[in-house]
C-alpha cells in the first residue's frame, strides 16, 4: 500500500467532507500539522468539529480555519491565545466543548484504544460535571467521560518511513501519538521521510499500522509568544 503522497492537498483528496470531525495534533503552535491545516483551508471543507488542545492563533494553525468560518465546534482545553475564537464563541457563532487538559488527553487515548468511557474525579462538583453520570467508588464520587474518535486525524512528526512509522521530536510529541490512534483515517506530515528500516524499532512512537497517508512538509515553526529582554549595556 503506497502511503506517501506528493503534498497535503493530494493526501486529503477523497477523505474530507462537510460536517466531519477532525483531530488535530499539537500544543499551542508546537507540533501542529500546519501543511494539512493550510490545505483544509484551500479545499474549503466546512461545518467541522475539531478536536484539539487549542485553536492556534488568529493568523496561524487552526486559527486560519476559524477565521475562514470552516469550524462549527471545538472540543478543546485551552483557547486563550485566539481573539477570533473568543469573539465567535461569545457571539454564539461557535460551539465549544471545554475539557480539563488531562481529561481531553485521556478521552482521545481511550477512543484510540476502543474504550467507550471511563470515570474520573476531575471536574466533580463543577460545571464540567453537569449532565454527566456520577458514580461512587470507595466512597469517592467520579464522573463518566466518553472516549473520542474522529473521521480524520492530522498529525505532525519529525521523521517517518514509507510504511508510516513515525518518530516525534521532544515536546512536539504532545497530543500527536494518541490522536494518530483515534482517527478512522490518519494523515501525517513529517520533516523527513527516511528509508524503510532506518528507524530504530525501539524509538518508533507511532507504528505505521495507524497511519494511512504521509507527506513531507515545509514548516514555518512559529513561536506562539516571544518574550525577550533588553540587551544589557556595559
Amino acid at each position: 500500500m503506497e502511503k506517501i503522497y506528493k503534498d497535503a492537498r493530494a493526501a486529503l483528496e477523497g477523505v474530507v467532507f462537510d460536517g466531519m470531525t477532525i483531530m488535530a495534533g499539537g500544543f499551542g503552535l508546537c507540533g501542529i500539522p500546519e501543511n494539512l491545516i493550510a490545505a483544509l483551508r484551500e479545499i474549503g471543507v466546512k461545518d467541522l468539529t475539531v478536536i484539539s488542545n487549542n485553536c492556534g492563533v488568529d493568523d496561524f494553525g487552526l486559527g486560519i480555519l476559524l477565521k475562514n468560518r470552516q469550524i462549527k465546534k471545538m472540543v478543546s482545553s485551552y483557547v486563550g491565545e485566539n481573539k477570533e475564537f473568543e469573539r465567535q464563541y461569545l457571539s454564539g457563532e461557535l460551539e465549544l466543548e471545554f475539557n480539563p487538559q488531562g481529561t481531553l488527553a485521556e478521552r482521545i487515548r481511550a477512543g484510540g484504544a476502543g474504550i467507550p468511557g471511563f470515570y474520573t474525579k476531575t471536574g466533580v462538583g463543577t460545571m464540567i460535571a453537569e449532565g454527566k453520570e456520577h458514580k461512587e467508588f470507595s466512597g469517592e464520587t467520579y464522573i463518566l467521560e466518553t472516549g473520542l474518535v474522529a473521521d480524520l486525524s492530522i498529525v505532525k512528526a519529525w521523521k517517518g518511513d514509507p510504511q508510516g512509522n513515525l518518530v516525534y521530536r521532544k515536546t512536539a510529541r504532545n497530543f500527536n501519538p494518541m490522536m494518530a490512534t483515534a482517527g478512522k483515517v490518519t494523515i501525517a506530515e513529517v520533516e523527513e521521510i527516511v528509508p524503510l528500516g532506518s528507524l530504530n524499532p525501539d524509538c518508533i512512537h507511532t507504528p505505521g499500522i495507524y497511519v494511512h497517508r504521509l507527506i513531507k512538509g515545509e514548516f514555518e515553526k512559529r513561536i506562539e509568544q516571544r518574550t525577550v529582554r533588553q540587551r544589557e549595556t556595559a
